[in-house]
This record gives C-alpha cells, structure tokens and sequence, in this order.
C-alpha cells in the first residue's frame, strides 16, 4: 500500500524557516509526479509546490523565492525548504502524488500532513 509520511512541522517566527519532509513507501517518487499542498481554516486548499519525474519544479506564486522543493531518491523522499517565513504561511502542509499509469485511472495519494505555525 501507499504511505506518504510528512514529518518537519512545528512553530516558528516570522521570518524563521523549516525543513518539511515527505517519506514515500509503496511508491517510486522518481517516477511520479511529487507536491506539497496547504489548507489553513476555512481555507481552500492550495498547491504550494511541485516538482515532476523529471525533476521540474513549481511554486505559487506566494511562495516564489522563499521555498524549495526538492527530491533525495536514496531515500525516496521529497523535502520542501520554507524560508522567510510569514504569519500566512500558517497552515497545515499535506504531501501528495499524482500517480500516472498507463492504461489505468490515475493515482492520487495524500498524507495525514504537518502543522506549521508562524508567529508574529
């Protein structure tokens, strides 16, 4: 079965930085396309970052210039270096794969996600 563990949250200042975690088991991030999403209260959830198989990489705008995503494939694990952090921020961060097989629905995996609080 497919796992996503997000590990790395916690409380921080503003203008302080984190270092998220996303430990895949049941599947290859290498091949699969690899995101992190995030939901404050009453908040729709928003693409935060993404990164591809082939390594290419997005971010909200809102996020541009300040995170980092990125993928270790000997340990089958994507990171996401938030610096400069802001009270907005504030949210919980979910680990996603969108998985695509040939000749079968696509996958769409999600973790149990990781509280990041920013204070002002």
């Amino acid at each position: 079965q497919v796992q996503l563990v997000e590990s790395g949250g916690g409380l921080v200042q503003a203008g302080g930085s984190l270092r998220l975690s996303c430990a895949g088991s049941g599947i290859i991030f290498s091949i699969n396309a690899v995101n992190w999403y995030r939901q404050a209260p009453g908040k729709q959830r928003e693409l935060v970052a993404g990164i591809t198989s082939g390594g290419s990489t997005t971010y909200a705008d809102s996020v541009k210039g300040r995170f980092t995503i990125s993928r270790d494939n000997a340990k089958n694990t994507v990171h996401l270096q938030m610096n400069t952090l802001k009270p907005e921020d504030t949210a919980v961060y979910y680990c996603n794969v969108k998985q695509q097989r040939w000749l079968m629905p696509p996958g769409d995996y999600w973790g149990q996600g990781t509280q990041v609080t920013v204070s002002s």
